[in-house]
């Protein structure tokens, strides 16, 4: 049973064959691309379920490759980094990359990663006749359209801000930190600076201050931030 199929994207042919002899026993279909534009013209023909995407590559980098298929696709991305190279965590979770590895890595670990961003991409999927969404007073967050209604009004917002706030207001009250909202919307494995949440949120608040009294995106001190809910 075919698992899925993968878009491997590196300069290096000799790892971009690895991961296909790796990825092939697990039941993957893979597509390799070995610079970025031929990333890039391979994601929109093939369409794939996941892209392994190295960071320094010809024509266009990582970052450029992950930057054009956010502007139409929430596919999932893992970047690959070599040792040694600095890798800014905060770049990859403000450009939309769902995970990270560095070179040298164990293939079975990439595998495991594959997985488990898949598992986590994939399980809140709903059914096709189920809307995932949340509402209430002026406001709808609609995951299954990635539509953010605020007062009647379609809002443009990008994919992390909308599962952002989805996440916090389909739990109402409940506070979360930093690290947790990484963890869960994100879902990188991810230490240190958590200026992007900060960003985020700041960002949300642009766009849903002063719209009710009914709800708001509160700070709580020391800890993080939850959607309070009037009751």
């Amino acid at each position: 049973m075919a698992m899925g199929k993968i878009l491997v994207a590196d300069d290096d042919k000799n790892i971009c064959e690895l991961l296909r002899l790796y990825l092939e026993k697990e039941n993957y279909t893979v597509v390799m691309a070995h610079d970025g534009e031929a990333a890039v013209e391979k994601f929109n023909a093939e369409n794939p379920d996941l892209v392994l995407l190295d960071i320094m590559m010809p024509k266009l980098d990582g970052w450029q490759v992950c930057r054009e298929i956010r502007k139409k696709s929430n596919a999932p991305i893992i970047m690959i980094t070599a040792k040694g190279e600095t890798f800014d965590k905060v770049l990859g979770l403000e450009l939309g990359a769902d995970d990270y590895v560095v070179k040298p890595f164990d293939t079975k670990e990439i595998v495991a990663r594959i997985k488990a961003v898949l598992r986590r991409t994939t399980s809140g999927t709903a059914p096709v006749n189920e809307v995932k969404e949340v509402s209430y007073d002026k406001l709808v967050v609609n995951m299954t359209r990635y539509e953010l209604k605020v007062n009647g009004k379609v809002v443009d917002t990008p994919p992390k801000e909308l599962e952002l706030l989805f996440h916090l207001a389909s739990n109402p009250n409940r506070v979360y930190t930093r690290d947790q909202l990484l963890d869960e919307v994100w879902g990188f494995e991810y230490y240190g600076d958590s200026r992007t949440v900060d960003v985020h949120i700041k960002r949300l608040r642009e766009k849903l201050e002063g719209v009710s009294d009914q709800w708001c995106l509160k700070t709580v001190w020391g800890v993080g931030y939850k959607f309070e809910v009037k009751e």
